[in-house]
């Protein structure tokens, strides 16, 4: 399979033109949506997001994932990394950095191919599409092997920040949960929030962090809307209490 990681949202055609370059190189390969909504241009908040869903998938799917602000200049190459044996393709701008660390094998190759038709702002569509069929399709992709970037500070470890909020308010971090003790409080917003191991365990009307189904602490509210009550944005920071 090949799985959709960006920050395109599901307005406008881009998805759809995407979806459409990888029907006309791999029409036999299923296309996952994973995410549409992750924060536009956030790399760093993308990586961690990356990271934490990416375990639950194949070791045979293909992610492209499109985070880049720096499309079109020579602020980034375009890249094919194989994490444990799962291509991700893509701006080599820190977005693979986390899932590339915590990997226990890695190759980083910047992708030399070009296809006949390359715009300047679309390399999701003209470029990076391209490139993942192949792979998905077991076809050589002409690349340059190079040590792996560290573009990111500290992408092998955790990021005390939120990173997304879904649809129900609920606040996503970059801490992972196993990283931190359930005893522990979370503070955020102003706030000391403690830990309950699901929505029906909490306190009604009281803010609580969970461990959510991707490993990371969330934040949340029984019943409401956690992001709103606390004023929580992406980028707010957070921190575990001592």
């Amino acid at each position: 399979m090949i799985v959709l990681f960006t920050d395109f949202g599901l307005e406008g055609p881009y998805v759809g033109q995407m979806k459409a370059a990888l029907y006309r190189f791999a029409p036999t390969v299923p296309v996952i949506d994973l995410c549409h909504d992750v924060p536009a241009f956030d790399i760093e908040a993308a990586a961690h997001l990356l990271a934490a869903f990416a375990p639950a998938f194949p070791k045979t799917a293909t992610f492209v994932g499109v985070v880049d602000p720096g499309v079109g200049t020579a602020a980034r190459e375009p890249a094919m990394v194989g994490c444990d044996g799962v291509w991700f393709v893509g701006p080599d701008n820190g977005l693979f950095d986390v899932v590339a660390a915590r990997a226990a094998s890695v190759r980083w190759r910047h992708v030399t191919w070009r296809p006949p038709r390359l715009s300047a702002s679309f390399h999701g569509r003209d470029l990076f599409a391209p490139v993942a069929a192949r792979l998905a399709r077991d076809d050589k992709v002409e690349g340059i092997e190079i040590a792996p970037p560290a573009r990111l500070a500290n992408a092998g470890g955790d990021l005390a920040r939120v990173i997304y909020i879904d649809r129900y308010g609920n606040a996503m971090t970059g801490l992972r949960a196993q990283n931190v003790a359930r005893t522990r409080a979370l503070r955020v917003g102003g706030r000391t929030l403690n830990f309950a191991e699901t929505f029906g365990r909490a306190p009604g009307g009281e803010p609580f962090w969970y461990e959510n189904a991707n490993g990371l602490v969330e934040i949340a509210l029984n019943p409401g809307r956690a992001a709103e009550v606390l004023g929580l944005g992406v980028g707010t920071a957070v921190a575990v209490a001592d």
